[in-house]
């Protein structure tokens, strides 16, 4: 059935998946099937082993059923450009886009300042200590896929580039 939506060219076919890459820990977040609301969903610690991490992502998208993939890039602040920290982020994002095969898309959206409003609503929740250590990736990956279905593409592009091509 979703593949069938995803052929039609229905943007939602299927659950989805934001994900905001960090250099400790991966924040997941979810949809329904509907593209209506992004929830926090999961922590996944890194391990130094990134193809272990791309595998454990590769095990959420098929325990979730998801159709699509949102990954939030690190665009400049200053100008919006591609910086380092961006080229190594989508040069990552298109080495778990291939472990996920092609049955899954992936799509980029603009990560700027989502740390910082997870921040700012955990601290408006109360949230402190440990447990909002854990918090701040998920909700940081719910803000990346709440923008993008809410069709906020400002410096994204829709779908992954190859490394070095944007």
């Amino acid at each position: 059935m979703a593949d069938l939506a995803r052929i039609a060219g229905d943007r939602f076919a299927g659950r989805g998946l934001g994900i905001d890459l960090g250099t400790v820990r991966i924040g997941v977040a979810i949809c329904d099937s509907n593209g209506t609301l992004a929830t926090p969903y999961q922590t996944v610690s890194r391990c130094g082993n990134p193809m272990i991490d791309h595998q454990r992502l590769r095990a959420l998208v098929e325990e979730c059923d998801a159709a699509f993939v949102v990954f939030g890039v690190p665009y400049s602040l200053a100008t919006g450009e591609v910086g380092p920290a961006a080229e190594a982020m989508l040069q990552e994002i298109d080495q778990i886009r291939q472990s996920f095969g092609d049955h899954i898309d992936v799509h980029l959206q603009d990560e700027r300042l989502t740390s910082v409003t997870a921040e700012q609503r955990l601290t408006e929740m109360g949230v402190k200590g440990k447990r909002r250590k854990q918090l701040v990736d998920q909700i940081a990956a719910a803000v990346i896929l709440q923008t993008w279905i809410d069709g906020d593409t400002s410096g994204a592009s829709d779908h992954a580039p190859a490394p070095g091509t944007g």
